[in-house]
């Protein structure tokens, strides 16, 4: 089972129509599993994964 890792958390808007009612929305993360090099699977999200890649 993967292990949860990303501290970030999901963004919020508004969906504003033209009556101006305020709905506000949640968008979630890109989480995705990683298997790490010690062969360890965790959650992380996409850009956090590609800062990983990139630091290796």
């Amino acid at each position: 089972m993967a292990k949860n890792l990303s501290n970030r958390k999901p963004n919020m808007k508004n969906l504003r129509p033209n009556c101006l009612k305020k709905t506000i929305k949640k968008q979630g993360l890109n989480l995705q599993v990683v298997t790490l090099d010690n062969g360890e699977k965790v959650r992380v999200s996409v850009k956090e994964a590609r800062t990983m890649k990139k630091a290796i």
